[in-house]
């Protein structure tokens, strides 16, 4: 079964061109699966003994200390790998796809009110490069609503400060443009000009010894601002793109729109937004509304 793992993580890698984040979650999901199914089995089993059985003992095990999302992938993952088996004639049949996804809890994003967001991007002060940097950071994490994968992957020449446009390779290596905000163009101006203006291809964030700014990094300077705002909540640079796409859909943007944005593949992966514009809807109603209002 390792060398079949192997063989469909290159053609993860080669043929669906996932990101490398994406490829080693499916390498170590495929390996606890096989593991177990070494112990269930015995190391010399054959891919065909895998009965939905198997899948739903190990799951089963896992739901002792494992989120039910963290299932949901993880059956996905060998529900991916059956079916390519199957595709390369190397099993007749997916057990898979007779094992439940478990149901998923639905929880809203947490996102920032806009007095928050503008506290939180306005916390770097001063006009040396990292504080220039920090606030170009997170002025184009709300503006864009990006992934901060795809922020740190930018190149100078994926940002146009002109027409306001970002070039991004998503998830997928699915490219699409996002518009920037008058203020992130703003402040990455403000930080490109104190680099000396460097060329097209150098990363558009870099650290202080000049070398790409990694996502790690990027939490890391979220954190150290998170201080500035009243609200003392976990929040995290997806924080950001959560409240972007909530502001724009309270601000009246239809979800189609919101998921060609935010690059989901899928409408069903933005509609988590609405529960957040449902809840704020009928706060306004609460409020606004005559006969709304408890005697």
């Amino acid at each position: 079964m390792k060398i079949k793992i192997d063989e469909f993580c290159r053609y993860l890698s080669v043929e669906r061109n996932v990101s490398p984040h994406t490829l080693d979650a499916y390498r170590t999901d495929l390996e606890m699966f096989r593991e177990f199914v070494a112990k269930e089995l015995g190391s010399s089993f054959a891919l065909e003994a895998v009965s939905h059985l198997i899948i739903r003992r190990y799951l089963a095990r896992l739901t002792i200390d494992h989120a039910k999302s963290t299932l949901g992938r993880k059956l996905a993952a060998i529900r991916s790998f059956f079916k390519y088996l199957m595709r390369e004639g190397t099993v007749r049949k997916n057990p898979a796809e007779l094992v439940s996804t478990p149901k998923m809890e639905k929880k809203v994003p947490y996102h920032l009110d806009i007095d928050e967001v503008t506290s939180l991007v306005t916390a770097p002060a001063g006009i040396d490069l990292l504080a220039l940097r920090d606030r170009a950071i997170l002025e184009a994490l709300y503006s864009s609503g990006l992934r901060v994968s795809e922020l740190t992957g930018l190149n100078i020449g994926g940002v146009d400060l002109d027409e306001g446009l970002v070039r991004v390779l998503g998830k997928g290596g699915k490219e699409r443009i996002v518009p920037l905000g008058s203020h992130a163009r703003s402040a990455i101006g403000k930080y490109l000009a104190a680099r000396k203006n460097p060329p097209h291809d150098a990363p558009l964030l870099v650290n202080a010894r000049g070398g790409r700014l990694t996502s790690r990094s990027v939490g890391r300077i979220v954190d150290k601002y998170i201080l500035h705002i009243a609200a003392m909540k976990k929040i995290s640079p997806h924080t950001l793109r959560h409240t972007f796409a909530t502001h724009l859909l309270e601000g009246g943007a239809d979800l189609r729109s919101i998921q060609e944005l935010l690059g989901h593949a899928s409408l069903s992966t933005t509609q988590k937004y609405t529960h957040v514009s449902i809840d704020r809807l009928m706060e306004v109603y609460d409020k606004a509304h005559p006969k709304a209002r408890k005697n």
